[in-house]
């Protein structure tokens, strides 16, 4: 048996660890089996470039995997059914069909199980790839993965990782917030990422919340705790009338002195996207047809449109997306990784391909067919921990 891995899009802590459980549950089985990893993703696989794993295969200590961030065999965004981003990447040549020259690869490495770790567009393009497989009668099986920091998968429950970010970006926050106690009326924004799911950033700022009561204890009677409260929390879910929610900063600046806000990097895009084009520019999108974020800025944006109200002596951006999602995962978010991974193991050895995740829609782990993934599942406002998430931020 061969079994090969490659991973897309971008990092997140449940990568390599996701690799290292379903390394270690086929070195288990009484079978011959070998492994390989294509590197950078779809595009190491149409350019045939692979390393093997068969020395992780055999050896019994997986704890790098399991404690080391990222992607040891690197990532990418190639969807195979955009021919033209295939060309300009130079994965294909001119008149070459990419879902062609991925199958026979994969047929030329002699691959029955291929497993791919990534977010929707990973699996959508899984889901093109499984398809295509399908229609020429190939023997191979493929099983995803469920992969992304935003959770925002259809019809995943849980992301692999998320968790993990999620406390990662309230540790990162909880360092940067003593930064107000440097003006007289200071302004932090925490960009969270988050493309068109605003659930990392109210989950970061729930976590960040979940032991703010610790630091607040420590904090002398003579020092207003209220510094180290969020005062703001910005999702492409909620609706905000910017001009009310001036008003409503410009008091609360008045009273405590800073503001600490977090804004998801994908919230008012449709008003960025309005100045762009009034400006006679457009947003830059990628392979997906997603606009490119990090060419917008969004805090940036947000920052400016509030200062032209209120006056603030220093204004500190920080971004904490790339130190959350490349850290290794922590032990809440790496038992379910061993329980979605060996889920996944037992699928792929039933050569049931699909996504092996835990359905929203059941409560049980399945082998959820490819065809029914979608991406950009928001956040729902209306749960209770977000709601009175709100309640506490804006009272």
């Amino acid at each position: 048996m061969k079994i090969a891995f490659l991973t897309s899009g971008g990092n997140a802590p449940c990568l390599n660890s996701s690799i290292g459980r379903l390394l270690s549950n086929f070195g288990k089985i009484d079978q011959d089996v070998c492994a390989i990893g294509y590197l950078n993703g779809f595009a190491g696989l149409l350019k045939g470039n692979s390393v093997s794993l068969d020395i992780e295969m055999t050896s019994q200590n997986f704890s790098p995997f399991y404690t080391t961030g990222g992607s040891f065999i690197g990532n990418s965004r190639v969807k195979l059914t955009n021919v033209l981003d295939c060309l300009d990447k130079n994965l294909v040549k001119e008149g070459q069909v990419p879902l062609e020259i991925a199958a026979n690869q994969l047929i030329a490495d002699k691959i029955d199980i291929l497993f791919t770790i990534g977010g929707d567009d990973t699996n959508t393009t899984a889901r093109d790839l499984r398809n295509y497989i399908q229609s020429k009668n190939i023997k191979i099986t493929v099983v995803g993965i469920p992969k992304t920091i935003d959770n925002d998968i259809y019809p995943v429950k849980r992301s692999l990782g998320a968790h993990t970010a999620a406390g990662e970006g309230a540790k990162f926050f909880k360092n940067i917030v003593s930064e107000n106690y440097m003006g007289e009326r200071h302004l932090i924004i925490h960009e969270v990422m988050g493309r068109n799911s605003g659930w990392l950033t109210a989950y970061t700022a729930n976590e960040y919340y979940n032991n703010l009561d610790k630091q607040k204890s420590i904090t002398p009677d003579s020092v207003d705790s209220r510094r180290y409260d969020l005062h703001g929390i910005y999702v492409p879910e909620r609706i905000i009338n910017i001009n009310s929610e001036i008003n409503r900063l410009a008091k609360m600046i008045d009273k405590i002195g800073c503001l600490n806000l977090f804004v998801c990097e994908g919230a008012f895009l449709d008003e960025i996207s309005e100045e762009h084009k009034s400006n006679g520019n457009s947003i830059e999108t990628d392979a997906f047809g997603h606009a490119k974020l990090d060419s917008i800025n969004v805090a940036k944006w947000f920052s400016l449109s509030i200062s032209k109200e209120i006056d603030f002596d220093r204004v500190l951006i920080q971004k904490s997306g790339y130190y959350s999602r490349s850290a290794a995962p922590n032990s809440d978010d790496l038992e379910y990784i061993f329980k979605v991974c060996d889920f996944a193991f037992k699928c792929a050895l039933k050569s049931k391909s699909g996504l092996a995740g835990e359905d929203e829609r059941t409560g049980e782990l399945s082998c959820i067919d490819f065809d029914l993934i979608k991406g950009d599942k928001g956040l729902d406002t209306s749960s209770k921990w977000f709601l009175d998430l709100i309640d506490r931020i804006e009272c």
